[in-house]
């Protein structure tokens, strides 16, 4: 069964983490991702997603993508206990998840059964296309992307940073453009969609479900 944690700010959403695994998490290890901060000038929230994990006393394995082995790659998705994706570019990370078959690797563990958190693009990689989020992110940050046909571990589209600084009025457009058309599902930085299966729900940081 999918069991998926997807955010905008996971920084600001640990405990509602902490409430979806059950579990405690000493002693595991989660597989971080942060590909899609490449092409940023702002990637703060790449230290602050780290650190969230590590007082959680995960252990945080890093895993560049655009750079890794393939080898590097099968052996960290397959073998770690958690899937962190970061937020940044969602371009930029589709085109490099596609080009090094880490997406399909994702997908698999995914389908295994794998927690996936998603922060910002690392949530809007998991919808079925990414051209809807264009009024918030620079497509041509990905040149080769080619297609923007996406992983399509769920089948709807999170809008993340609904309401929230800087992108308020991007995230405002996209739910203008498409909220007669997609399967949106808007979420502010305090709160996270729980996939369970083929269902999923918006909880809020103070741990009720909203």
């Amino acid at each position: 069964m999918k069991k998926i944690f997807l955010s905008s700010s996971f920084a600001d959403v640990t405990d509602l983490f902490l409430k979806f695994t059950e579990e405690k998490q000493e002693g595991k290890r989660v597989t971080f991702i942060p590909t899609a901060s490449l092409v940023e000038d702002v990637t703060f929230y790449v230290e602050a997603g780290k650190a969230a994990l590590e007082k959680m006393s995960l252990t945080v394995d890093e895993l560049e993508i655009s750079t890794a082995t393939i080898q590097e790659i099968e052996s960290k998705l397959q073998n770690n206990d958690y899937i962190y994706i970061t937020g940044g570019n969602t371009f930029f990370l589709l085109q490099e998840l596609r080009r090094t078959g880490a997406g399909r690797i994702i997908t698999e563990q995914i389908n295994s059964g794998k927690i996936y958190i998603g922060e910002s693009a690392g949530s809007i990689v998991l919808s079925p296309n990414i051209e809807y989020i264009k009024d918030m992110d620079d497509f041509t940050a990905a040149p080769k992307i080619e297609s923007f046909s996406s992983l399509g571990a769920v089948e709807f589209y999170p809008v993340p940073h609904h309401t929230n600084f800087p992108f308020k009025e991007a995230a405002e457009r996209i739910i203008s453009t498409y909220g007669g058309k997609l399967d949106l599902c808007p979420i502010r930085n305090n709160q996270a969609i729980i996939v369970n299966g083929d269902k999923f729900e918006v909880w809020d940081s103070d741990a009720q479900q909203a």
